[in-house]
């Protein structure tokens, strides 16, 4: 996008450098906004955003134990179903984790204030009806 102060680059010797220009002449008093407006507030430090080197990357991908793709397992006494709700082992109960239970009931409930053809109030006596 072309610096509207550069005005147009024509070609050759009537060309213009439209990078680098100042925005407004601070003689007559323009860039005191602009400091004003910078000294407002502390302008953000930068972290170091220097790349990792490659030898810091090494060093911290040795540091913990890597374990082999056919390495023996570490567990050989638990089924590879464990945790799964299918075949040996415990099933998903084992994570302790609560499943939400949300009927389409409630869902249809918390949507009648917006029903303005009645269709989801049929639908939530239907959802109310067969207990869902």
């Amino acid at each position: 996008m072309m610096n509207p102060l550069a005005g147009p680059a024509g070609p050759g010797k009537f060309s213009t450098r439209t990078d680098n220009l100042q925005m407004g002449s601070t003689a007559y008093g323009e860039g005191v906004e602009t400091q004003a407006i910078q000294s407002g507030a502390p302008l953000s430090k930068t972290k170091d955003v220097r790349p990792a080197r490659a030898s810091d990357v090494r060093e911290a991908a040795t540091q913990g134990p890597v374990t082999e793709l056919y390495a023996p397992s570490e567990r050989p006494g638990e089924p590879i179903t464990a945790g799964a709700d299918i075949g040996d082992g415990p099933g998903s109960n084992a994570l302790m984790m609560q499943k939400a239970i949300t009927r389409n009931s409630d869902i249809l409930a918390k949507m009648l204030p917006f029903d303005t053809d009645g269709s989801i109030a049929i639908l939530y006596q239907q959802a109310v009806a067969r207990g869902d």
